[in-house]
């Protein structure tokens, strides 16, 4: 809407008589006025301003040309002073100044000349007729339109709009003519520079190469010798082997297999069991034989005698290498994987505690890293976490606290020196971690996995690789080593069920040990079948005994031998004194068959959170139970006991049974799957009922062990259990196989399977959830674990938390 303000004084009669009859009209019309007034006052403004350049460029050309007249007459004016000098040809400075006025006269002509060029009325000339009248031009007749508008305008508005009119014409011709004037100078150029040399030479050879045809010019490119010696490349690049052409194209059975087995991801979140994916699997290799028809008699006989042994992997990626194609990583997955030297491998173990703290993920990878660095083929590299003094205090016993990691360190090498008997060279490094008083276990602060230099990233073994997953924010452990193992020591499912609502809490944990261990792991060991079925897992005891306790049974044996009484003591338990540490199972049993039991005392060794409620319990049921400090297992007060009493079912692998077996004792433990590896030592007495569990308990009490086999006792040491994970892990071949086969058949798959995408989305996904710290806190997370810090950082020298980022291969 206009105010009335806004109407020019000039148009106000106008548009008042027709107010009345078409408001809408009187709108528009003020509208269109306003709008040419103001287009009329913008085109004033830039004709008056084209006007001022170009005075002021024709200001600047008299003032050049007066310029050089000025100095050439300067120059004659300075000539004729000198020649009338009052210096004689004799005075000291005649001669300086007679060779100064020869440069003077050797420098006028040219400036006359510069003077007479750039004054000569050609110049000027050919400049005003390039800004003579303007051409005709093409263009769309708009008069019919500008007269139209202008007849509703008054006489003001029809001036602003003629004088827009013209300024644009204007504008035009100026346009043609400095066109013009461009193209007359390339002319003049032209006609200046024509006959230079080079530039004729140059015209010559674009002539004659115009006037060659296409055809002679192939023809030479391709009988150059450069062409012929890019031939020869690409013929040495590929080369088909006799090998390649041996291998036979998959048949149906074998692809239909190969479908099955890279789905079995999908078809186990499907409730499909692996086992059945397996059997689906070697049936369809089975049908093989059926489609050997189509080759020749000598190489389907071959295949077929040798059916059993061919692994399918093997066999797809044998048959994709002999495409020529070669495939290098997946979609989620690292391309630039450490190069490892060939003399030496590389391994990395990480675990969940450290001495002094004497549990399972403290002691056993630490004897790990001892006898696997023992055969030195490889070398190794210990990893621990590192708890600040207030987090030591509340986990290491006896108040033993250390003001840096080189005095722990020389702590743990002093400890294992004292049991295995022999120096153990291994390289010890701490990662940062922080103490749960809730869960009663060490988490890792920050990305661990950085704590490995990449030139050492080879080959990583995960102690508890759930633990150490579960809140794991940083780079994927499959994308910075070339391959990965885990070891499950804790059936977390079963210590959680006996929390409040522990089914729940069970219902997600297992899921998530699922997510982790698929997603960071290539090889996941299991110590018994007590703990939950995981992805790529295998069942097998990689645990041994200190040798220490293996010395302790063969000098059992010795005094047995002689007839001397070995054993004076009667039975014990030792373990940490927490309910599912078994406490729960012995005072139950004990109480209910106390009456068969009569006289049976057992000793209890252990110290721990619920000491106080677990001596209450058996002293409200008026066991027979002497209640110990926790000590060592070697201990010379416990090598006179003759029975072990261990009724824990929540335990994967008790490290307490093995050492008692060692030592030459009976041992009375549940028939539970994680007692599966002593079921073949004679000395192992098992139950299944609570009066079985009686009647074990009496027969050990009335009779003596067998001593140990050396068979036996070598299955226990700690050699045989090293030679069992390299094979179960895979890293005998690994460690062994160098360059060979199984490595470049990896290399040789055309395209990532089923299985990697999925790993790697999972993995993506873990880290994206890992990094809101309001979700780790919602899951359980220790507050602040998501990165080190500041004591941390002053205790292993790392840059501050706000300095350092985490990396992550995907």
């Amino acid at each position: 809407m206009v105010r009335e303000s806004q109407i020019p004084p000039s148009s106000t009669s106008k548009t008042s008589g027709m107010a009345a009859s078409s408001p809408s009209s009187l709108s528009m019309t003020l509208s269109s006025t306003n709008a040419l007034s103001f287009l009329s006052k913008g085109w004033r403004e830039v004709w008056d301003s084209a006007d001022a350049d170009l005075q002021l460029m024709r200001d600047r050309a008299n003032s050049v040309k007066n310029l050089a007249s000025t100095f050439d007459r300067e120059i004659e004016n300075f000539l004729n002073n000198s020649a009338r000098s009052a210096f004689s040809v004799g005075s000291p400075s005649a001669s300086s100044f007679s060779s100064e006025i020869g440069i003077m006269k050797k420098l006028q002509p040219k400036i006359s000349e510069f003077r007479r060029v750039y004054s000569a009325p050609e110049i000027s000339r050919k400049v005003m007729e390039r800004w003579g009248p303007a051409r005709a031009k093409l263009g769309i007749d708009l008069s019919a339109i500008k007269n139209a508008i202008v007849s509703e305008m008054d006489l003001d508005e029809r001036q602003g709009v003629l004088e827009m009119g013209r300024m644009r014409r204007r504008r035009n011709s100026d346009r043609v003519r400095f066109t013009e004037f461009c193209a007359e100078t390339e002319r003049d150029e032209e006609a200046n520079f024509g006959d230079w040399e080079p530039i004729r030479s140059l015209k010559t050879r674009f002539k004659e190469f115009e006037k060659r045809s296409s055809l002679e010019i192939l023809s030479g490119f391709k009988s150059s010798e450069f062409v012929e010696k890019l031939k020869t490349s690409f013929k040495s690049i590929y080369k088909e082997t006799d090998e390649a052409k041996d291998v036979p194209p998959l048949d149906v059975p074998e692809l239909l297999a190969c479908l099955v087995r890279q789905s079995e991801p999908f078809l186990d979140q499907i409730g499909v069991r692996k086992d059945i994916c397996d059997r689906i699997v070697e049936n369809l290799c089975k049908c093989k034989s059926q489609h050997l028809w189509r080759l020749p008699s000598a190489q389907a006989s071959e295949l077929i005698e040798n059916d059993n042994h061919v692994d399918l992997d093997m066999r797809i990626a044998s048959v994709l290498q002999s495409t020529g194609h070669h495939y290098d990583g997946g979609f989620w997955t690292d391309f630039m994987k450490p190069e490892t030297p060939e003399s030496k491998r590389h391994v990395a173990i990480v675990t969940t505690a450290s001495l002094p703290w004497m549990t399972g993920t403290a002691v056993n990878p630490l004897f790990r890293a001892a006898y696997l660095a023992k055969s030195a083929k490889q070398s190794v590299t210990l990893l621990v976490p590192w708890l600040c003094e207030s987090d030591q205090e509340l986990v290491y016993p006896n108040n033993l606290t250390f003001s840096s990691p080189e005095e722990q360190e020389s702590y743990i090498r002093k400890w294992l020196e004292e049991r295995i008997g022999f120096k153990a060279d291994f390289k010890i490094s701490f990662y940062p971690g922080k103490f749960s008083k809730e869960r009663r276990s060490i988490f890792p602060a920050g990305d661990t996995s950085q704590f490995i230099p990449s030139k050492d990233a080879d080959i990583a073994i995960l102690e508890e690789p759930e633990h150490l997953n579960w809140y794991h924010h940083g780079k994927r452990w499959t994308d910075k080593f070339n391959h990965v193992v885990g070891i499950v020591h804790t059936n977390y499912l079963e210590y959680i069920k006996r929390e409040k609502h522990g089914a729940i809490q069970a219902f997600f944990v297992n899921h998530v040990n699922n997510w982790v261990t698929r997603a960071y792991c290539d090889k996941v060991l299991r110590l018994s079948g007590a703990t939950q079925e995981l992805p790529k897992s295998v069942v097998c005891n990689v645990h041994g005994v200190n040798p220490k306790f293996l010395m302790i049974g063969e000098k059992v044996a010795e005094e047995r031998s002689r007839g001397e009484q070995a054993f004076s003591k009667g039975a014990y338990f030792l373990g940490k004194m927490v309910w599912a540490k078994g406490y729960r199972e012995l005072i139950d049993l004990m109480g209910k068959h106390k009456s068969d039991l009569g006289s049976f005392n057992l000793d209890v060794y252990g110290n721990g959170e619920d000491a106080v409620e677990v001596q209450r319990a058996a002293q409200k049921l008026d066991l027979n139970v002497n209640f110990l400090k926790g000590r060592d297992h070697a201990d010379d007060s416990l090598h006179k006991y003759k029975v072990f009493i261990n009724p824990s079912i929540s335990d994967v692998l008790c490290t307490a049974t093995a050492e008692a077996l060692a030592m030459g004792k009976f041992v009375v433990c549940a028939d539970h799957p994680s007692n599966e590896f002593f079921r073949s030592f004679p000395n192992c007495l098992t139950y299944k009922t609570s009066e079985d569990f009686v009647s074990k308990v009496k027969e050990a009490m009335s009779k003596e062990p067998l001593p140990l086999t050396p068979e036996q006792m070598y299955n226990l040491s700690w050699e045989a259990a090293t030679q069992r994970f390299m094979e179960y892990s895979d890293l005998d071949k690994i460690l062994n196989d160098g360059d060979g086969e199984r490595r470049r058949m990896r290399k040789s798959r055309s395209a990532p399977s089923f299985n990697e995408v999925i790993d790697g989305g999972l993995a993506f996904t873990h880290y994206v959830l890992t990094g809101n710290d309001f979700l780790r806190l919602c899951s359980g997370a220790t507050p602040r674990t998501k990165d080190y810090d500041k004591q941390h950082c002053k205790d292993l020298n790392l840059v501050p938390p706000q300095v350092h980022k985490p990396i992550f291969g995907w």
